[in-house]
């Protein structure tokens, strides 16, 4: 399957029963082996309903998505074996041992190396002799984690993995990412948590009302740590400020104040922008924060 991208969604639409409005609105993204992508949004705006319906839990209501290449919905069964998944409440048979609980999952679907598991529960440090009912949130956490990883798959599709999850539990997580991306596994997950995002992410997308409304490459030459201008005019923001070359719009906080990245140097954006009347004026760096507050209309 060389050059095939590792998650692939096209026109993505879902809409539940009874309600008037989209989940999913023509969602197209693509994620490629070796890949970290955070997928970023609030409560609502449809993170879990890309995820669970990637792993096909729920049908799409239009479009499609692949893994591999394989279809989700006409050829899941093979879509599913590369695979590892942790959904965002994580759900575990109570009454069962961990240990009795992995030697059921390993019998679905064998594990490429047998002392891996031993590994990553010393590693996340899991008690495997209490049922599973017994443990706290975030121990109930790594054992969802590591189920959807002992398998080593090609796709990891994970909502919500450092929930729950303490200050060092979370460092161990991002170790086994940046471990998985080293051996080319594409890493697909939600978060609320953009410095998380930022931090392990090669990709970031930013969803909102059920649409992708940004891509944002996180490296060294991204737009990411450059500096962007708040710009508040005296009036109305010019009507012909977005064809302006020196100058990118990143978003409008109200009427009469602009967020402005140069697309040059500073020097030669300062200079456009005297030719206006302009109120106040700010800079700051972007970053992912910036960057989703302003899509969610944060205007403080």
């Amino acid at each position: 399957m060389d050059g095939t991208p590792a998650i692939t969604i096209a026109k993505l639409s879902k809409r539940y029963r009874g309600s008037r409005s989209l989940a999913l609105d023509r969602l197209s993204l693509e994620v490629n082996s070796g890949e970290v992508y955070g997928f970023l949004g609030a409560n609502g705006a449809g993170k879990s309903t890309t995820i669970r319906t990637l792993a096909n839990f729920i049908q799409p209501t239009s479009g499609s998505a692949s893994i591999l290449g394989h279809d989700i919905v006409t050829d899941s069964v093979a879509a599913k074996r590369h695979i590892g998944y942790l959904p965002g409440d994580v759900a575990l048979y109570p009454k069962v041992t961990g240990k009795q609980f992995f030697a059921y999952m390993l019998e679905l679907q064998p594990p490429k190396h047998k002392e891996y598991l031993a590994e990553l529960v010393r590693r996340f440090d899991v008690d495997l002799h209490k049922p599973l009912d017994a443990l706290s949130k975030g121990n109930r956490q790594k054992v969802g984690l590591l189920q959807a990883f002992v398998h080593e798959p090609e796709v990891l599709i994970l909502d919500e993995p450092t929930s729950g999850l303490d200050p060092l539990m979370q460092e161990e997580f991002f170790k086994l990412i940046a471990e998985c991306k080293q051996r080319g596994a594409a890493v697909f997950f939600s978060s609320h948590n953009l410095s998380e995002a930022q931090r392990i992410c090669d990709r970031v997308g930013i969803i909102k009302e059920g649409k992708l409304i940004r891509e944002q490459t996180i490296d060294d030459s991204s737009s990411l740590g450059q500096p962007i201008f708040r710009v508040t005019f005296a009036g109305d923001i010019p009507t012909r400020l977005d064809s302006v070359p020196q100058l990118k719009i990143i978003s409008k906080a109200d009427a009469y104040t602009v967020i402005i990245q140069p697309k040059g140097t500073i020097a030669e954006a300062l200079a456009a922008l005297s030719k206006y009347d302009i109120r106040e004026f700010s800079s700051q760096k972007i970053d992912l924060e910036n960057e989703f507050l302003e899509f969610y209309g944060d205007k403080s």
